[in-house]
């Protein structure tokens, strides 16, 4: 049986969008991935972008807010910032919340000076997630 894992976030346009991806792509047979935020802000097109580079095309994923999500049963909820840890709601059922936060990548682009500068900012965060989700789902039912 596959695990419910949702990747929370803020907005839903980044991190947790990249989470869902690399689950989805990486771990389809053990994991049934989600993603969602706090207060959805549209899917970055800079995490699509390095995404894509990576071989994962998240172009067709929506931002989605948690509420949209509320009738799904998790198994686990993965924070993957401070933010959405700090306002995750209740889970009804089982859901066991885990924090693994990541940085930010529009943050920390915001003071690039050509797109290139900006990616790169994305894709170590990118590969950040990536190797994270490759422990999973071990890590979370080691806990």
């Amino acid at each position: 049986m596959k695990l419910k894992i949702l990747f929370l976030c803020t907005g839903n346009s980044c991190r947790s969008q990249m989470a869902e991806g690399w689950a989805r792509y990486l771990k389809g047979a053990s994991i049934d991935a989600y993603s969602a935020g706090t207060k959805a802000q549209g899917l970055n097109p800079l995490a699509v972008k390095v995404m894509e580079e990576a071989g994962v095309d998240i172009s067709g994923h929506h931002s989605k807010h948690v509420a949209e999500l509320i009738h799904v049963n998790f198994d686990y909820v993965v924070t993957v910032c401070d933010h959405a840890q700090e306002s995750c709601p209740l889970f009804p059922g089982k859901a066991k919340i885990v924090h693994r936060g990541f940085d930010d990548p529009p943050r920390l682009a915001e003071g690039a000076k050509s797109e290139e500068e900006a990616l790169r900012h994305y894709r170590r965060v990118r590969d950040e997630i990536r190797d994270y989700v490759l422990t999973l789902p071990e890590a979370l039912l080691a806990r």
